[in-house]
């Protein structure tokens, strides 16, 4: 289990261009005229992680398995797209199956792509994405909310408990602002969620620019940035021409090539990093002779929560979880040896799972 990040954005920011580097495919046609993408192009990608491959080695495992993030790449996007423009409600479907959205913004100057406003300006093209989808989460509620309204008269529990939900989010919508801003309790989160409203969100600004700017930034990267601290979210630089050369080039290659543009990380490590920060993601592994495998669970899960990532079974049969702390299992080589030495605690239900643990799940079926 990973996470699946949808990349959104008006045609020719590079989108595609950027999706074929992070997955190394080439799934989706990067050309410079819009919609060039007519069908979401999917894409998974195993998370690198060190802790992962030292496991592995000291569990002497016969199979690595990494957890994955998915990326969707998804036809551009045009002002109109909520009332049907471009490819329409066809393109805003797909989003509502995503963990979380990654604005992709023009963030360089090429007279020689077409921008399809005929301007480069970032921050107004984050606006007509964002105010699209905020226009089609209005009616997607304003369609539900005769029927609440008639039901939560009748006594219906579940409708009395979504209607002034939906009340407060036409009311937060109309005034501009996106689904994600509501304050709901704890009670309220997974009727909130059930909703699957587009602009629910959270949100990543990929600001694509051009070779030069990678390293630093430019003045339209840098104007992306001070709108995600206002908002409390969190924007990346990327450019993808230099991604889509890393995707090229051999492994052993990659940093070298990076170190001469003054590039600290790549493209998709960035992403990564920062969707888990997004997310409140972390990473728990289970090791041992046949696997050892990484698990991506959010920040704060139960070890029964934890255990369901892996089966429904091992949630609803939990006994206990068996957890050794990824330094100690490489320091002392192995779980045996953590055994002997106790370093395995045995935690219960109320156990919140920590990243790096090393778990093994006892359960009844």
């Amino acid at each position: 289990m990973g996470f699946k990040c949808g990349i959104v954005g008006l045609p020719n920011v590079g989108k595609s261009t950027l999706f074929n580097a992070l997955t190394q495919t080439a799934q989706a046609q990067a050309a410079n005229y819009p919609f060039c993408t007519i069908e979401p192009n999917i894409g998974e990608v195993a998370i690198p992680d060190l802790r992962l491959d030292k496991l592995a080695e000291t569990a002497k495992s016969v199979n690595k398995i990494p957890t994955r993030m998915t990326f969707v790449d998804i036809a551009g996007l045009v002002e109109g797209a909520s009332k049907g423009e471009g490819l329409g409600n066809k393109f805003l479907a797909n989003i509502r199956e995503m963990d979380a959205i990654a604005y992709v913004l023009r963030c360089f100057d090429n007279d020689d792509i077409t921008h399809v406003n005929g301007k480069i300006d970032p921050l107004s093209d984050s606006q007509t994405v964002e105010t699209e989808l905020m226009l089609a989460d209005m009616e997607s509620l304003e369609r539900r909310l005769p029927t609440l309204e008639k039901k939560s008269r009748g006594g219906d529990k579940e409708s009395q408990e979504m209607l002034p939900i939906v009340e407060n989010l036409l009311t937060l919508l109309g005034e501009g602002k996106p689904a994600r801003y509501l304050k709901v309790k704890d009670d309220q989160i997974r009727t909130f969620r059930g909703l699957q409203l587009l602009t629910s969100k959270p949100v990543l600004y990929v600001c694509n620019v051009d070779e030069a700017s990678a390293s630093s930034g430019n003045d339209y990267s840098n104007a992306i940035d001070e709108l995600a601290q206002s908002e409390e979210a969190v924007s990346i630089v990327i450019s993808a021409e230099i991604e889509s050369e890393l995707s090229q080039l051999e492994e052993s290659d990659k940093q070298e090539y990076m170190d001469e543009l003054g590039v600290k990380e790549s493209g998709l490590n960035s992403m990564i990093r920062s969707g888990y920060e997004l997310l409140d993601l972390m990473t728990y592994f289970t090791a041992g002779p046949n696997e050892s495998r990484a698990w991506t669970v959010q920040n704060g899960s139960t070890a029964p929560e934890a255990a369901g990532v892996i089966h429904t079974d091992f949630e609803h049969g939990f006994i206990r979880a068996e957890v050794i702390p990824y330094q100690e299992y490489v320091r002392l080589g192995g779980e045996q040896k953590c055994k002997e030495a106790g370093k395995m605690r045995v935690e219960g239900k109320e156990y919140i799972v920590r990243d790096g643990d090393v778990i093994y799940f006892r359960f009844n079926v």
